[in-house]
Formats: structure tokens, sequence, C-alpha cells
């Protein structure tokens, strides 16, 4: 009802059509720009030789698991169709290159990669394991972000361009602030909350950080960050206070001169010189006669490392914010039957959920417990395999499983819920609109998005996310079985590291998704012979590259009242006034690995 009254307000007729108009244009330049893909293709199929050498590139951003694009203008218009590096295909690609005898090692391109630290540090464990199998790891990089560098540090050699630059700085995050921008708008936001730590509502109220929020990043960096810098000392052998050391030197700005005598890299040279380099690690006479293959080819070789045939172990991937109108995240209407069908399935003897979510709609995410408990129910193993994040709405799925793994690096608790209800008194005087309300009751139009609530209203709204709050402390008490009073005292909308985490009991064990996979099998009593099935199965179509016409209609309203805002701060207000009044969603920072 709120979404409905809010598009109401604020959408028109002239913007929906646009809408249309841009759906059907982007759905013609989609099909061109296909036939133009598939036309410049030419045709060379990758194969394994015995002088092969995977080759990953370090670029980019790297998702969780390959998922519906939305649209991009600019990507359709080039022609370029493909879709961003998966964590999961890379890794495959790695346990597949392990076990293969054809590959002979691993080629590490870094460029810039983009991921959160939980990503990197699967990456950097699987490339642990295929250097158990004495293959070597060789990394080269002209400009080495500290994402980059952390992966590339378990390489046998890190080999460095004579002008590049490495960057190393710790850790920091960035919270924007977009009460100012509502203010413009005149939209005041009315919030109501539970927990001294759950500031996601912060961004929408105030113009800085709260002093409790800021200590909660300031230790949770802080662990991360020993996390990381623990690893890389290991593999380049260093001690700690070295890594901070060079960093308090300003090592990003130093020469590739210092970087090579201080050892944090191996060898300066061109990229040109990598290949005969590689070809002499191979046994090779010349560059041209390595065989490289990608992630993507050699990941179809593998197949989630199970055996095949027998029961089924289902891996079920959760990834994004909740909510229930669209595919942008997790929705509930369409994670829901699936769940409930892998329970009614009598080939599938465990779960594997790997839950990757800030969290979200309070209404999905109880959907989503109740399903999973539904699941159990049929004397089925429950596995929660937790990847960059498992925090509010997140954690609370996951709190049911009856082991949870998580990754050292990743962020969850966050236990707390909040009430956001946008009010839009300023926006309406501003556009010279009076809204008059009949009614047979003192609140019968509540909420009331053109009048601030009334005292009455807000204990009201109180009550209501006090009791979401209560709700939720239950259902971690009853997952983890902790006492509700031990659960409160770790809750407060507090985001946990991992290895804190682990401690506290919101986790059982860190490992990966493939221990995961082991772990649910040998649950089932199926860890003899097993197949792995992996959901929700992705159907690509035309449809999944067009935004949502509510949301573009709220953009198109909004560019109204800001005609020289960009595309991406219009998206951005048109997602945060789309969203259910009650959520349980972590606060928003990104952690900088450049």
């Amino acid at each position: 009802m709120l979404k409905k009254f809010v598009l109401n307000a604020l959408s028109s007729f002239v913007g929906a059509w646009l809408a249309i108009v841009l759906g059907i244009v982007a759905t013609v330049v989609f099909i061109f720009a296909m036939m133009g893909k598939f036309a410049m293709s030419d045709g060379n199929a990758e194969k394994l030789t015995d002088n092969s050498v995977l080759q990953i590139d370090l670029s980019g951003v790297i998702e969780e698991v390959e998922k519906p694009s939305g649209l991009d203008i600019n990507m359709l218009m080039r022609g370029d169709l493909d879709r961003p590096q998966t964590l999961n295909r890379i890794v495959d690609a790695i346990r597949e290159g392990a076990d293969n005898k054809k590959v002979k090692g691993i080629y590490l391109k870094c460029d810039g990669v983009s991921a959160a630290p939980a990503t990197l540090h699967a990456l950097r464990d699987a490339l642990a394991d295929f250097k158990k199998q004495n293959k070597f790891i060789y990394a080269y990089g002209g400009n080495y972000s500290q994402g980059d560098y952390y992966v590339a540090s378990i390489a046998d050699s890190i080999f460095m361009n004579p002008q590049g630059m490495l960057s190393l700085h710790g850790i920091s995050g960035s919270t924007p602030f977009y009460k100012g921008l509502f203010d413009k708008l005149g939209v005041q936001f009315q919030v109501i909350k539970v927990g001294t730590f759950k500031s996601a509502v912060e961004p929408y109220i105030m113009d800085r950080m709260s002093e409790p929020a800021r200590a909660q990043l300031d230790t949770l960096y802080t662990n991360i960050w020993s996390v990381m810098r623990g690893q890389m000392s290991q593999s380049r052998g260093f001690k700690n206070a070295e890594i901070d050391s060079l960093i308090s030197q300003n090592v990003t700005f130093k020469k590739p001169e210092f970087l090579l005598k201080s050892k944090l890299v191996d060898r300066l040279v061109y990229e040109r010189q990598m290949g005969d380099i590689i070809a002499h690690k191979i046994g090779e006479d010349d560059a041209d006669d390595v065989n490289y293959v990608t992630t993507r080819f050699l990941s179809t070789q593998y197949a989630l490392g199970a055996k095949t045939g027998g029961d089924q172990v289902a891996v079920l991937y959760a990834t994004g914010e909740i909510n229930e109108t669209n595919d942008a995240g997790i929705n509930c209407d369409k994670l829901v039957p699936e769940i409930l069908e892998l329970a009614d399935d009598d080939d599938v003897k465990a779960l594997v959920l790997r839950v990757n979510s800030p969290g979200g709609s309070v209404y999905g995410t109880e959907q989503i417990w109740e399903a999973l408990e539904y699941f159990k129910q049929q004397k089925k193993p429950l596995i929660v395999s937790m990847g960059d994040y498992a925090a509010s709405g997140g954690y609370w799925i996951s709190s049911g499983a009856d082991y949870i793994f998580a990754d050292e690096l990743t962020i969850t608790g966050s236990i707390g819920i909040f009430g956001l209800i946008p009010e839009f008194q300023g926006l309406t005087q501003k556009i010279g609109v009076n809204i008059e309300t009949v009614s047979t009751h003192p609140g019968a139009d509540f909420p009331d998005l053109f009048h601030p609530m009334s005292d009455s209203q807000r204990n009201a709204m109180q009550e209501w996310i006090n009791a979401g709050y209560d709700q939720f402390i239950s259902r971690v008490a009853i997952g983890r079985k902790m006492p509700e009073n031990k659960v409160r005292a770790i809750a407060e909308g507090r985001v946990w590291d991992a290895v804190s985490a682990k401690r506290i009991g919101l986790v059982n064990d860190f490992g990966t998704l493939y221990d995961a996979v082991e772990y649910a099998a040998k649950k089932a009593g199926i860890e003899k012979k097993y197949s792995v099935g992996v959901y929700p199965v992705l159907e690509p179509g035309i449809w999944n590259f067009l935004p949502s016409a509510e949301v573009m209609t709220m953009v198109q309203s909004l560019s109204g009242q800001f005609p020289n805002a960009d595309m991406k701060t219009l998206a951005i207000m048109a997602k945060i006034l789309y969203r259910e009044p009650l959520q349980a969603l972590m606060p928003e920072f990104t952690i900088d690995m450049r």
C-alpha cells in the first residue's frame, strides 16, 4: 500500500510512457548488439593440452554468482554482453586446475579487482589449495590495488612493471549520508529503531556518523585488517609490524625499486616478458607454446567438486537485498517456492544456503525463514555458507541452520530492525500541492506520507518495531541454542567480523562453500556418492536486462525535480523511497580495497 501511495503521489503518466519507450529502445538495441556480438565471434574454441596454464584476470567486479543483469545502455551500445566474473566460476576453475594434470600452473594478471574482502579471501584460499599440488602461481601487475596484492601475495613469485605502483594502505570504509540530498528534495524520514548500533538509518536523518557507529566500524576494520595483514605477512615472510611500517612510509608512492628491495615484489619486468618466463617455467622453448585457458572454460569441466550420481546436495544462492518486489536482490516471492520445492524433492537430501546479503525487508525475511524451517521439518540437514555479508535479515535467515560456515572476513550479525517512513510535506509545498484528508477514525490514513506522525502513531510504531526485534532475538536464540539474554547482549544492531562472530557463537566454523557441501553430504549420510544441484537456475532473457517499471517511473519523476542530477543519484534516491517501511538491514558502507 505504501509503495503504491508513494508512486501515485510522485509519478506521472509522462514518466511511465517514457519508461516504456526506453524499454522498447533498449530491447531493439539489445537484439542488434547480440547479433553483432555473435557475428564478431571468430569461432576459436579453447582446449586443454599438456602445456596449459590457467590465466585469471583480476580486474573489474567479481560477483558472488551469475544473475540477471540490470540495464546498461553503454554496454548494449558497445555490443559488450559479457557478464562480470563470478566467485563460484573462478574457484571452480582453480579447483579443476589443481586436479587436472594438464594444467601446469596459474598466471594471475592483476589489474584492479573490485570485490569485498571475503570474496578476495575465498580466492586466496583456493589458490593456496592449488599450490599444495606442487603447481606454480605467478602474479603480474602494472598497478596493483590492495585487493590485487592481497590475492597475489599467495603466489610463488610477484612480478611488477618497472613503472608500476603497489597500493598498500590498510582498511578504510566510506558511508554516504543522504540527508542533505533529501532536504533539497523536501523529503524527511521518520525513524523508529531498536539497537544502539543499528546505524543503517543514520544516512537519512544525520549529516555525519554517530560515535557508536564509528566505534563498531573501527573495531570491524581493525579485525579485518588483522586477518589480511597476517596472511600477507606469512606468505611474504614479513612480520606484521613490517607491513604496518611500510604503510606508514607511504609505500603506495614508492618507486618499484623500493618495492623490490623491501621484498614486496620479486622481479621487475615488462608484460611482454612474462610469456617467456612462464614458458621457461613449464619447460617450453617459446612463449607461443604456452596454452592459456580461461576461468570460464576450465570451470565448465568442474561440478562444484562433488562426486556425480546418487542423491543430491542442493546449493541455493541467496544474494543481495531481501525484498518482495523485484529480482535485483533476494525476491522472497521467488526464493520461498524454491525452498519448498527442494524440501519436497525426494532426491534432495540436504541444503546448503549460500547467503551473501545485508538484509532487507522484515516481511520478506520472515517468509524465507519460515520456508527454511519447513525444509528442516523434512528431516534434511540445512547448512549455511556465508559470503561477504550475512547481516541483519541475512543473519535472520541463517540463524536456524544446523551448522553455519563463514569466511574469516565475512561481516555478519547486525541483529536489529528499524522502521523508515518518508514524509513528503516539504516536497508537496515546493511543487504547490496541498493534501487534504477526510477519514472516519484518527489515524485511518496511517502512515500519512504528507504529515508527520503523531505521538500516538509513533508510539504504536515503536511497539511494532519492538515486537519485531523480540521476534528476531527469539529466532536467533532458538536457532543458535543460546539464552535470549546472551543474544540481546551481542545484538543491538552491531555488526561483527566472522572471527568475533565465531567467538560469541553466531557462527560455528570457518570454511568455504565447498566445505559446507561436504559437511552437508556427511550429515545426510551420502558422502560416498552424491551430486550437487545449484539453484535458482538462471534463465536469462531479454526482460532480465530491463529495469522495473516502478523504479523507472520513480526515477523519471525525480528527474523532473532534479534535472541536473545524474542517473546514478536518482536511482539511489528511488531505491530508498521504494523500500518497505520495516527493515532488517545492516549499515551501508563500502570497504576500500583499491
